[in-house]
């Protein structure tokens, strides 16, 4: 099993395996590009995009600093619009439905480390550190709107049409047609 199967599959891996720099670095030069980019350079814009992600929509739209780890591990629907300053740790899976509003600085973390710290930190046979890392995926449903500022954390499912508001950090999954939000975010109210 590649280090890159492990790591979309929640085992630990190795996050310098040479396959993940490659893809890591590709990503980063590709965002270098779409984050200078004029804002008329829509043309452009997508086909990075389509460079970048492993699938964006018609009508896509994410304004700039757009911060990923690997790009081809998010999917993007239709008509979506990201605000400004979004950070997507994609070592898992991000499928975002269509028609999705993502306010400026959300963040989506796919990746996570164990608690303890004798199992969480070790060393290469070549002395560099090494980190215990686990991913699982994120998924965020049609029609959702997810406030300025809010913590995405890995595994979390976001139903259909469903709110969450500024600043939540949101650690479980969110029913479809719920308005939610605090730390830990939590369902107010159904829509």
């Amino acid at each position: 099993m590649t280090e890159r199967e492990k790591m979309l599959a929640g085992q630990p891996y190795d996050t310098r395996d040479p396959e993940l720099l490659g893809m890591y670095h590709n990503a980063k030069r590709l965002l270098d590009e779409y984050n200078t980019l004029p804002s008329t350079e829509s043309e452009r814009k997508a086909q990075i995009l389509s460079e970048l992600l492993e699938h964006a929509g018609e009508g896509v739209w994410i304004e700039k600093t757009f911060s990923c780890d690997y790009g081809k591990h998010i999917s993007i629907g239709k008509n979506t619009f990201i605000n400004y300053n979004c950070v997507f740790i994609d070592d898992n899976w991000i499928r975002i439905g269509e028609n999705v509003l993502i306010a400026p600085a959300v963040q989506i973390y796919t990746a996570t480390h164990p608690v303890d710290w004798r199992v969480r930190l070790g060393t290469r046979p070549d002395g560099s550190a090494c980190y215990t890392t686990h991913t699982a995926p994120v998924t965020i449903g049609d029609g959702v709107w997810i406030g300025g500022g809010a913590v995405i954390c890995p595994g979390v499912t976001i139903g259909a049409h469903s709110v969450i508001g500024a600043g939540s950090v949101v650690t479980k999954s969110i029913p479809a047609d719920s308005v939610a939000y605090g730390n830990p975010c939590r369902v107010v109210r159904t829509l």
